[in-house]
């Protein structure tokens, strides 16, 4: 945990300011660029549009979040894969044996269409 216990949790006082008073149902997507900002029980229900770096992208808050930060369910980084020979061959092969299922699923409805 990155902030001692007692000093308690970091919530943002605009964040808190924004849901104080609204029903989670009722208010729209709310948009925070505070991706350090912990989960209380308080934010349960509503959707925050968190800011990645690029966009916003809609967090639904549920029970199991609370004590977890906002930016956690927002990445910010876009994992493409993972590269090298392994993969390459992996890739390869899983190609091979949709065209070997394409050929025979091809090869099934030809041989009832002529039955």
């Amino acid at each position: 945990m990155t902030r001692s216990l007692n000093k308690g949790p970091y919530v943002d006082e605009k964040l808190l300011k924004k849901i104080e008073g609204k029903k989670p149902l009722e208010t729209g997507v709310i948009k925070t660029w505070a991706r350090r900002s912990q989960i209380a029980p308080e934010m349960v229900g509503f959707t925050f549009g968190v800011h990645n770096g690029k966009a916003h992208l809609d967090v639904l808050v549920t029970e199991d979040m609370v004590g977890h930060r906002l930016g956690e369910f927002s990445p910010s980084k876009k994992f493409l894969r993972h590269g090298g020979k392994m993969q390459k061959e992996l890739e390869a092969a899983k190609k091979e044996s949709e065209i070997n299922a394409a050929k025979a699923a091809k090869a099934s409805t030809v041989d009832t269409a002529k039955k």
